[in-house]
Protein backbone atom coordinates (compact mmCIF):
# COMPACT_ATOMS: atom_id res chain seq x y z
CA UNK A 1 0.00 0.00 0.00
CA UNK A 2 1.39 3.62 -1.10
CA UNK A 3 2.22 5.79 1.79
CA UNK A 4 2.21 8.77 -0.21
CA UNK A 5 -0.77 10.65 -2.63
CA UNK A 6 -0.78 10.70 -6.29
CA UNK A 7 -3.66 13.03 -7.61
CA UNK A 8 -5.82 10.33 -10.05
CA UNK A 9 -4.52 12.51 -12.82
CA UNK A 10 -0.70 12.36 -11.85
CA UNK A 11 1.51 9.97 -13.40
CA UNK A 12 3.80 8.58 -11.05
CA UNK A 13 5.92 6.00 -12.63
CA UNK A 14 8.52 5.90 -9.38
CA UNK A 15 8.55 3.67 -6.74
CA UNK A 16 10.64 5.63 -4.68
CA UNK A 17 8.69 7.90 -2.91
CA UNK A 18 8.67 8.94 0.45
CA UNK A 19 6.30 8.79 3.25
CA UNK A 20 3.63 11.71 2.70
CA UNK A 21 4.55 12.85 -0.06
CA UNK A 22 2.12 14.46 -2.50
CA UNK A 23 1.89 14.77 -6.21
CA UNK A 24 -0.83 16.71 -7.33
CA UNK A 25 -2.52 16.42 -11.01
CA UNK A 26 -0.90 16.55 -14.48
CA UNK A 27 2.75 15.80 -12.63
CA UNK A 28 4.57 13.45 -14.41
CA UNK A 29 7.97 11.26 -12.28
CA UNK A 30 9.45 9.34 -14.36
CA UNK A 31 10.97 5.60 -13.01
CA UNK A 32 14.00 6.14 -11.87
CA UNK A 33 13.48 9.50 -9.71
CA UNK A 34 13.78 9.74 -6.35
CA UNK A 35 11.30 12.09 -3.94
CA UNK A 36 12.33 11.97 -0.63
CA UNK A 37 9.24 12.56 2.95
CA UNK A 38 6.77 15.35 2.81
CA UNK A 39 7.82 16.45 -0.42
CA UNK A 40 4.59 18.60 -2.34
CA UNK A 41 4.51 18.18 -6.01
CA UNK A 42 2.51 20.55 -7.50
CA UNK A 43 0.61 20.58 -10.82
CA UNK A 44 1.92 20.53 -14.01
CA UNK A 45 5.46 19.70 -12.64
CA UNK A 46 7.96 17.38 -14.69
CA UNK A 47 10.81 15.25 -13.45
CA UNK A 48 13.15 13.75 -15.18
CA UNK A 49 15.00 9.36 -14.60
CA UNK A 50 17.99 11.14 -12.76
CA UNK A 51 16.46 13.45 -10.37
CA UNK A 52 16.88 13.58 -6.79
CA UNK A 53 14.55 15.15 -4.56
CA UNK A 54 15.41 15.27 -0.79
CA UNK A 55 12.91 15.32 2.25
CA UNK A 56 10.24 18.52 2.90
CA UNK A 57 10.52 19.74 -0.70
CA UNK A 58 8.03 21.84 -2.51
CA UNK A 59 8.00 21.64 -6.12
CA UNK A 60 4.91 24.50 -7.63
CA UNK A 61 3.35 24.60 -10.66
CA UNK A 62 5.19 24.40 -14.56
CA UNK A 63 8.86 23.15 -13.05
CA UNK A 64 10.94 20.73 -14.87
CA UNK A 65 13.68 18.98 -13.46
CA UNK A 66 15.77 17.53 -15.77
CA UNK A 67 18.68 14.80 -15.75
CA UNK A 68 21.89 15.70 -13.29
CA UNK A 69 19.52 17.80 -10.85
CA UNK A 70 19.70 17.31 -7.33
CA UNK A 71 17.26 18.82 -5.09
CA UNK A 72 18.51 18.33 -0.94
CA UNK A 73 16.16 18.70 1.92
CA UNK A 74 13.88 21.91 2.70
CA UNK A 75 14.16 23.37 -0.73
CA UNK A 76 11.42 25.53 -2.34
CA UNK A 77 11.09 26.11 -6.02
CA UNK A 78 8.74 28.49 -7.17
CA UNK A 79 6.16 28.65 -9.91
CA UNK A 80 8.05 28.07 -13.31
CA UNK A 81 11.46 28.28 -12.21
CA UNK A 82 13.61 26.68 -14.94
CA UNK A 83 16.48 24.33 -15.09
CA UNK A 84 18.77 23.30 -17.54
CA UNK A 85 20.70 20.48 -18.20
CA UNK A 86 22.92 20.96 -21.03
CA UNK A 87 24.92 24.62 -22.20
CA UNK A 88 25.12 23.85 -25.98
CA UNK A 89 21.62 21.75 -26.70
CA UNK A 90 21.30 20.59 -30.06
CA UNK A 91 17.97 18.19 -31.46
CA UNK A 92 18.42 14.61 -30.71
CA UNK A 93 22.23 15.19 -29.51
CA UNK A 94 22.44 13.94 -25.84
CA UNK A 95 25.46 14.25 -22.91
CA UNK A 96 26.73 10.85 -21.89
CA UNK A 97 26.80 12.11 -18.39
CA UNK A 98 24.79 15.66 -17.50
CA UNK A 99 26.45 18.01 -15.45
CA UNK A 100 25.30 18.13 -11.39
CA UNK A 101 23.18 20.85 -10.42
CA UNK A 102 22.88 21.06 -6.82
CA UNK A 103 20.08 22.47 -5.02
CA UNK A 104 22.03 22.53 -1.15
CA UNK A 105 19.48 22.45 1.87
CA UNK A 106 16.95 25.30 2.51
CA UNK A 107 17.80 27.20 -0.50
CA UNK A 108 14.80 28.64 -2.33
CA UNK A 109 14.28 29.35 -5.95
CA UNK A 110 11.86 32.43 -6.80
CA UNK A 111 8.92 32.38 -9.44
CA UNK A 112 10.45 32.04 -13.22
CA UNK A 113 14.14 32.04 -12.01
CA UNK A 114 16.52 30.36 -14.68
CA UNK A 115 19.16 28.08 -13.45
CA UNK A 116 22.40 27.45 -15.88
CA UNK A 117 23.48 23.91 -15.85
CA UNK A 118 26.28 22.82 -13.55
CA UNK A 119 25.78 24.73 -10.86
CA UNK A 120 25.56 25.02 -6.89
CA UNK A 121 23.13 26.91 -4.90
CA UNK A 122 24.06 27.33 -1.51
CA UNK A 123 22.33 26.38 1.26
CA UNK A 124 19.77 28.57 2.27
CA UNK A 125 20.48 31.12 -0.72
CA UNK A 126 17.78 33.53 -1.51
CA UNK A 127 17.18 33.76 -5.58
CA UNK A 128 14.49 36.32 -6.62
CA UNK A 129 12.10 35.64 -9.35
CA UNK A 130 12.96 36.48 -12.72
CA UNK A 131 17.09 36.18 -11.78
CA UNK A 132 18.90 34.70 -14.28
CA UNK A 133 22.01 32.55 -12.23
CA UNK A 134 24.84 31.96 -14.50
CA UNK A 135 27.37 31.17 -11.63
CA UNK A 136 27.11 29.10 -8.39
CA UNK A 137 25.87 30.78 -5.48
CA UNK A 138 27.47 30.95 -1.55
CA UNK A 139 25.28 29.56 1.18
CA UNK A 140 22.76 32.57 2.23
CA UNK A 141 23.30 34.47 -0.56
CA UNK A 142 20.72 36.74 -2.27
CA UNK A 143 20.75 36.69 -5.90
CA UNK A 144 18.65 38.81 -7.92
CA UNK A 145 18.78 40.50 -11.53
CA UNK A 146 20.23 39.25 -15.52
CA UNK A 147 22.42 38.06 -14.88
CA UNK A 148 21.98 37.24 -11.46
CA UNK A 149 23.86 38.70 -8.91
CA UNK A 150 24.48 38.87 -4.93
CA UNK A 151 22.72 41.94 -3.68
CA UNK A 152 22.87 40.85 0.10
CA UNK A 153 23.21 37.48 2.79
CA UNK A 154 20.07 36.28 4.57
CA UNK A 155 20.19 37.40 8.32
CA UNK A 156 21.70 40.70 7.68
CA UNK A 157 18.53 42.79 7.74
CA UNK A 158 18.17 46.42 8.64
CA UNK A 159 18.39 45.55 11.99
CA UNK A 160 21.35 43.80 11.63
CA UNK A 161 23.30 46.64 9.93
CA UNK A 162 26.31 47.61 12.23
CA UNK A 163 26.86 51.54 12.31
CA UNK A 164 29.44 53.78 13.66
CA UNK A 165 26.81 56.01 15.50
CA UNK A 166 28.66 57.71 18.73
CA UNK A 167 26.17 56.33 21.29
CA UNK A 168 27.23 52.44 19.89
CA UNK A 169 31.28 53.31 20.44
CA UNK A 170 32.54 53.23 23.42
CA UNK A 171 35.25 55.47 24.98
CA UNK A 172 37.81 53.76 23.57
CA UNK A 173 36.35 53.82 20.32
CA UNK A 174 35.41 50.01 19.97
CA UNK A 175 31.73 49.17 19.15
CA UNK A 176 31.11 45.44 20.06
CA UNK A 177 28.97 43.95 17.01
CA UNK A 178 26.19 41.12 17.56
CA UNK A 179 28.67 38.31 15.99
CA UNK A 180 31.24 36.95 18.67
CA UNK A 181 34.32 38.73 19.43
CA UNK A 182 33.67 40.90 16.28
CA UNK A 183 34.53 44.76 16.73
CA UNK A 184 34.15 48.15 15.17
CA UNK A 185 37.36 50.42 16.21
CA UNK A 186 37.54 54.44 15.52
CA UNK A 187 41.10 55.43 14.54
CA UNK A 188 41.98 59.05 15.33
CA UNK A 189 42.07 61.19 12.65
CA UNK A 190 43.73 64.62 12.07
CA UNK A 191 42.32 66.98 9.57
CA UNK A 192 43.26 70.35 8.49
CA UNK A 193 43.93 72.03 5.03
CA UNK A 194 47.14 70.28 3.87
CA UNK A 195 44.29 67.08 3.94
CA UNK A 196 43.98 64.09 6.56
CA UNK A 197 45.98 61.54 8.37
CA UNK A 198 44.58 58.53 9.88
CA UNK A 199 46.95 56.75 12.81
CA UNK A 200 46.77 53.01 12.98
CA UNK A 201 49.19 51.77 16.57
CA UNK A 202 49.86 47.87 16.35
CA UNK A 203 48.57 46.36 19.58
CA UNK A 204 46.42 49.35 20.43
CA UNK A 205 44.48 50.38 17.60
CA UNK A 206 45.31 46.50 16.18
CA UNK A 207 44.68 44.41 18.71
CA UNK A 208 46.76 41.95 18.09
CA UNK A 209 50.30 41.82 16.97
CA UNK A 210 50.67 41.94 13.05
CA UNK A 211 53.05 39.51 10.92
CA UNK A 212 51.02 39.89 7.75
CA UNK A 213 49.62 42.88 5.33
CA UNK A 214 47.78 42.67 1.86
CA UNK A 215 45.84 45.00 0.10
CA UNK A 216 43.03 44.44 -2.10
CA UNK A 217 41.82 46.51 -5.06
CA UNK A 218 40.91 46.39 -8.28
CA UNK A 219 37.56 43.94 -7.41
CA UNK A 220 34.76 44.50 -9.52
CA UNK A 221 31.55 45.15 -8.23
CA UNK A 222 30.44 41.96 -9.01
CA UNK A 223 32.78 39.63 -7.28
CA UNK A 224 33.06 38.53 -4.14
CA UNK A 225 36.02 37.95 -1.61
CA UNK A 226 36.89 35.84 1.48
CA UNK A 227 34.36 33.50 2.01
CA UNK A 228 36.42 31.78 4.24
CA UNK A 229 37.05 31.45 8.21
CA UNK A 230 40.31 31.14 9.74
CA UNK A 231 41.02 29.16 12.56
CA UNK A 232 43.84 30.73 14.22
CA UNK A 233 44.59 33.67 12.70
CA UNK A 234 43.00 37.44 13.83
CA UNK A 235 42.68 39.90 10.81
CA UNK A 236 41.97 43.50 10.84
CA UNK A 237 40.41 45.19 7.78
CA UNK A 238 39.95 48.79 6.99
CA UNK A 239 38.99 50.34 3.49
CA UNK A 240 41.35 52.93 2.45
CA UNK A 241 39.48 53.85 -0.45
CA UNK A 242 36.04 53.87 -1.75
CA UNK A 243 33.95 51.15 0.08
CA UNK A 244 32.77 47.69 0.53
CA UNK A 245 30.47 45.57 2.35
CA UNK A 246 31.39 42.95 5.11
CA UNK A 247 29.23 39.72 6.20
CA UNK A 248 30.77 38.60 9.73
CA UNK A 249 29.23 35.03 10.76
CA UNK A 250 29.96 33.26 14.13
CA UNK A 251 27.53 30.30 13.15
CA UNK A 252 25.21 31.91 14.97
CA UNK A 253 24.40 35.03 14.56
CA UNK A 254 25.33 36.95 10.87
CA UNK A 255 25.77 40.65 10.64
CA UNK A 256 26.88 43.22 7.81
CA UNK A 257 29.03 45.92 7.86
CA UNK A 258 29.82 48.88 5.39
CA UNK A 259 33.54 49.46 5.79
CA UNK A 260 33.30 53.48 3.83
CA UNK A 261 36.19 55.54 6.23
CA UNK A 262 39.93 55.04 6.25
CA UNK A 263 39.57 55.70 10.08
CA UNK A 264 37.22 52.95 10.93
CA UNK A 265 38.95 49.08 11.48
CA UNK A 266 37.30 45.68 11.94
CA UNK A 267 38.86 43.24 13.79
CA UNK A 268 37.71 39.32 13.01
CA UNK A 269 38.90 37.26 16.02
CA UNK A 270 39.76 33.68 14.47
CA UNK A 271 36.70 31.63 13.77
CA UNK A 272 34.50 33.97 11.97
CA UNK A 273 33.37 33.31 8.67
CA UNK A 274 33.97 36.41 6.28
CA UNK A 275 32.93 37.41 3.46
CA UNK A 276 33.72 40.97 1.51
CA UNK A 277 31.31 41.99 -1.53
CA UNK A 278 30.01 45.10 -3.23
CA UNK A 279 32.98 46.98 -3.56
CA UNK A 280 32.98 50.23 -5.43
CA UNK A 281 35.00 51.39 -7.87
CA UNK A 282 38.65 52.27 -6.81
CA UNK A 283 38.41 50.41 -3.51
CA UNK A 284 41.37 49.46 -1.78
CA UNK A 285 40.97 47.16 1.24
CA UNK A 286 43.98 46.93 3.80
CA UNK A 287 44.40 43.75 5.50
CA UNK A 288 46.60 43.27 8.99
CA UNK A 289 47.18 39.29 9.87
CA UNK A 290 48.39 38.27 13.08
CA UNK A 291 50.03 34.66 11.46
CA UNK A 292 52.02 34.34 8.76
CA UNK A 293 50.07 32.80 5.51
CA UNK A 294 49.41 29.10 6.00
CA UNK A 295 46.89 26.61 3.83
CA UNK A 296 46.08 24.98 6.37
CA UNK A 297 44.75 27.48 8.88
CA UNK A 298 41.50 27.82 6.31
CA UNK A 299 38.27 26.94 6.57
CA UNK A 300 36.62 26.75 3.33
CA UNK A 301 33.43 25.25 3.51
CA UNK A 302 30.70 26.67 5.30
CA UNK A 303 29.20 23.35 6.45
CA UNK A 304 32.66 22.46 8.07
CA UNK A 305 32.83 25.50 9.33
CA UNK A 306 29.48 25.81 11.40
CA UNK A 307 30.13 21.80 12.10
CA UNK A 308 33.23 23.48 14.04
CA UNK A 309 31.40 25.69 15.72
CA UNK A 310 29.14 23.38 17.13
CA UNK A 311 31.69 21.10 18.17
CA UNK A 312 33.31 24.47 20.11
CA UNK A 313 30.10 25.31 21.25
CA UNK A 314 29.46 21.64 22.70
CA UNK A 315 32.57 21.41 24.17
CA UNK A 316 32.48 24.98 26.28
Amino acid sequence: MKDFFCHEQALCESAKIGARTRIWAFAHVLPKATIGADCNICDHVFIENDVVIGDRVTVKCGVQLWDGIVVEDDVFIGPNATFSNDRYPRSRQHLEKYPLTKIEKGASIGANATILPGLHIGAHAMIGAGAVVTRSVPPNAIVMGNPGRITGYVGTDRSRKATTSTHEIDAHGVQQLDVKGVTLRKLPQARDLRGSLVALEFEQHVPFSVNRSFVVFGVPNREIRGEHAHKVCHQFLVCLSGQCSVVVDDGTVRQEVKLDDPGLGLHMPPMTWGIQYQYSEGAVLLVLASHHYDPDDYIRDYGQFLSMTTKQTDAS
